[in-house]
């Protein structure tokens, strides 16, 4: 994709230079330049839009007919969505005004070009559009334009749609809480605290007890954002942000659960009901499932023009996830999460094309440049990859067990699992908060109990095989595993999982640079190297591969995928690569190991000993 590059750029970082692997590449929404948009006067165009009112049965999504005619038509018109429906001058903030107020100063939350349907529109002047909608707490006006994306000529605007209840509660996502029998639910609405009480109804089951647990409400706003598209013409209201805590579970157990307000007048206004499996106790042994994968990035069924061939795997990974779901017990995302880039709308499309699964099993999310990274923020790398959003839609919209949710690093347990989860847009190196973190939640993993010790991280801390990491020739993120690799060999790390780079990529059991097993798919016996993933293939365009053939290298693929992590007991872990095309596997280990084999001493990971008796 030509409109999707990768570069490096330079950036300096207290004092010195490093080389920051970026995907790069506009989000499609950035193309339309709104502040250039202008009327056009002597043609005449109408628009209109049906039904009025969608949402009736209930339903959070819906399809809108959207029906134009033009008199001077031309294959650059396009159809922007806007909500709210209105989208004039008046009412912009301060951060969009020039030497004149603009015309308008909000994005489209989805745009499509007029000729979609109808080849023929540039010469019959007449087409009409198929657009999905999802509630988003305000209403939507249509808005045909001429003059193309850069330069913008305002024809006409539809009637208003609107959602029969447009604050309805929405878009349920599950994570762990900040112990192993507590489970979070969060939500989004267009609710405040002062017109509706927020809380979770949930119990067991097939049981007749019900509890109701109440939540915590958040929101951000303008001022909140770092800069702009975010600050600017990407803002957009994000509505309100509930998390409730679902505490003291019993192991493995199904619980269902709605989500609802208490309005003023005494009514409810409920979700849908949902159900989850709760956590095993740490160490239990049972069969247990994760997913992990990177970069996934969000997609539009309608065909929408801003997400085509921009996340062209998303919708097939998330698909084959729902059709998995059965089959899954905890997903991690690790960063990146749907590429929004200060486009604030795509948030609330990304948490409602995830809620299948969200809804169903822990959604664990890890910080990735483009939810982080904003000059003078504090982010280790001074890019431009989150449009201003310099974190605050992640850490908002989704709950992570983290001490400080700015700084975005965790630790979870998951049965025989224990996952630490870093933040390589935060400094990681030896000396810093987050790598006594990292240090901390390996070294306190108690691993007779739980044998399986998971490190991940978006940016790729370890071994990639990435062309622009061989052109630099150190094949990682700059200073990645220079001061991590020794705490992955003291504490025996099984696998590391990364993401940032759109591939799948394997390792050997390796250290400093060197394979430490000459096994490739069934490993046994004592912990002597970490074996190393790159799970970035999720749905963002793919990233190419060198040309140098790394030795440490076992299994390579350009395509969409995710990681499948099936723990049978203590002493069996299956690992699988999937495709998102069909589910099938595409690669795979097994390890096969005692205790006895995690506490051996290997090179760099002994414990002190003593003559003493």
């Amino acid at each position: 994709d030509a409109a999707v590059l990768i570069f490096y750029v330079l950036v300096s970082i207290h004092g010195f230079v490093v080389t920051a692997h970026v995907h790069a590449g506009d989000q499609p929404l950035s193309k339309i330049a709104v502040h250039r948009a202008t009327i056009s006067h002597g043609i005449s165009a109408s628009i209109k839009a049906s039904p009025s009112v969608i949402g009736i049965e209930g339903e959070n999504t819906a399809s809108v007919l959207a029906q134009y005619e033009n008199d001077h038509p031309s294959n650059d018109d396009w159809i922007g969505v806007f909500s709210p429906a209105e989208f004039n001058g008046s009412v912009c903030g301060e951060e969009n005004y020039r030497e004149t107020p603009p015309l308008i100063c909000t994005a489209p939350i989805k745009y499509q070009f007029a000729n979609y349907s109808n080849s023929d529109y540039a010469e019959s002047g007449k087409a009409s559009l198929q657009f999905q909608l999802i509630n988003q707490r305000a209403d939507f006006s249509f808005a045909l334009f001429g003059g193309g994306l850069s330069n913008p000529k305002l024809l006409a605007v539809s009637n208003s749609i609107s959602f029969v209840n447009p604050k309805a509660p929405l878009y349920p996502r599950l994570a762990q809480g900040k112990s192993w029998n507590e489970m979070t639910v969060t939500w989004t609405s267009g609710y405040n605290i002062d017109e509706a009480v927020p809380f979770v109804e949930w119990g067991a089951a097939g049981g007749h007890s019900r509890a109701r647990s109440p939540a915590g409400t958040l929101t951000f706003s303008r001022s909140s954002m770092c800069g702009a598209p975010a600050r600017s013409i990407g803002w957009r209201d994000p509505g309100f942000i509930h998390t409730s805590f679902l505490k003291d579970l019993w192991p493995r157990k199904r619980y269902t659960y709605k989500i609802g307000h208490l309005l003023s007048n005494g009514s409810y206004v409920w979700g849908k009901e949902h159900s989850f499996r709760s956590s095993p106790f740490p160490g239990e042994e049972s069969l247990q499932r994760v997913v992990v994968f990177g970069d996934l990035g969000k997609g539009e069924r309608d065909g929408s023009n801003e997400y085509n061939s921009y996340q062209p795997g998303s919708l097939n990974t998330t698909d084959q996830l729902i059709r998995d779901l059965n089959d899954i017990d905890i997903v991690f995302h690790i960063g990146d999460i749907c590429y929004a880039n200060g486009y604030l709308s795509q948030w609330d499309q990304f948490t409602a094309q995830v809620e299948p699964i969200a809804s169903a099993v822990p959604y664990m999310i890890a910080s990735g440049n483009h939810e982080r990274d904003w000059p003078g923020t504090g982010s280790f790398y001074d890019g431009l990859d989150s449009g201003g959003e310099c974190g605050v839609p992640a850490e908002t919209l989704f709950y992570v067990p983290a001490e400080n949710r700015a700084k975005f690093w965790y630790s979870t347990d998951y049965g025989l699992f224990r996952f630490c989860i870093a933040n390589s847009e935060l400094d990681w190196r030896e000396g810093t908060e987050q790598y006594r973190f990292i240090e901390r939640c390996l070294a306190s993993a108690d691993r007779q109990k739980q044998p399986w010790l998971i490190f991940a991280a978006h940016r790729v801390l370890g071994y990639s095989s990435d062309y622009y990491y061989g052109l630099e020739g150190s094949f990682e993120e700059p200073m990645g595993r220079e001061s991590l690799q020794k705490l992955w060999q003291r504490y025996k790390v099984d696998i590391a999982l990364y993401g940032h780079v759109h591939n799948y990529e394997r390792t050997c059991p390796i250290y400093q640079n060197q394979c430490v097993n000459s096994e490739t798919s069934r490993y046994s016996g004592t912990v002597n190297g970490t074996i190393h993933v790159v799970a970035g293939g999720g749905g963002a365009s793919l990233s190419a591969f060198g040309s140098v053939n790394t030795s440490w290298s076992l299994y390579k693929d350009y395509d969409f995928g995710y990681v499948k992590l099936t723990a049978f007991d203590r002493s069996s872990l299956l690992f699988e690569y999937r495709k998102s095309r069909d589910g099938e596997v595409h690669d795979s280990f097994t390890v096969s190991r005692d205790y006895r084999d995690v506490l051996a001493c290997v090179h760099d990971g002994c414990e002190p000993t003593t003559l003493a008796t």
